[in-house]
């Protein structure tokens, strides 16, 4: 049995409307897709004597090409979301490596590489010295986290460098030379620090005396 027009309308609605859509935060494009779904859907009641059979095909087509729309543009936001991780799969170098490539893109000139190289140094050293627990996927907001709780003196160039890291690899803002250069200072203090000793558990039973 075929919806008609209004039914038609509250599906399509419904669609647009699911968290998977919401949760990416609709462009200007999005937005004006859904715009013209709306448009198309009021013009067709609006016509007087319009074969109602007709008027649902016509809906149905219009719903289906506002929402490819919003899947093509919504899907790879979604995907470069979960692929958030610091190391590329099945990456194996140690924190001497990283340090190296970071100094090599530097001399090149090649600031993105220069940057995320040297936070990649900089957790494998973590991980070198046991003040990080290796585990695969971990993004640069997680190591970030753990590490500005460990060097609490340089927290805030800890945080600073992990969303640097992550504006250049996931959201396409080119590094700096000045980028560069504040990561190496930040690798170099963090090799001279000793980790912060963590506090007793707060939970423990007291021994009476």
């Amino acid at each position: 049995m075929l919806p008609d027009a209004d039914q038609g309308r509250e599906w399509a609605e419904q669609e647009l409307s699911r968290p998977v859509y919401q949760a990416a935060e609709p462009t200007l494009l999005e937005r004006f897709w859904r715009w013209v779904g709306n448009f198309f859907i009021e013009l067709l009641n609006g016509i007087a004597g319009f074969d109602p059979t007709v008027g649902v095909v016509l809906l149905a087509v219009g719903a289906a090409a506002v929402l490819a729309a919003a899947v093509f543009l919504v899907r790879p936001r979604l995907n470069a979301r979960r692929r958030r991780e610091v190391f590329d799969s099945g990456e194996v170098r140690i924190a001497v490596d990283h340090r190296r490539l970071a100094e090599e893109a530097a001399a090149r000139a090649e600031w993105d590489t220069a940057v995320t190289e040297r936070l990649r140094a900089i957790i494998r050293s973590a991980e070198e010295r046991v003040v990080l627990e290796p585990r695969p996927g971990r993004t640069a907001a997680e190591a970030g986290h753990i590490l500005a709780g460990s060097f609490p003196s340089a927290s805030d160039e800890i945080i600073w460098l992990a969303r640097r890291f992550d504006d250049v690899r996931y959201g396409h803002l080119p590094a700096t030379s000045g980028d560069a250069e504040r990561a190496g200072v930040l690798d170099a203090l963090l090799e001279r620090l000793s980790p912060a000793v963590p506090s007793p558990a707060r939970n423990t039973l007291a021994v009476p005396r």
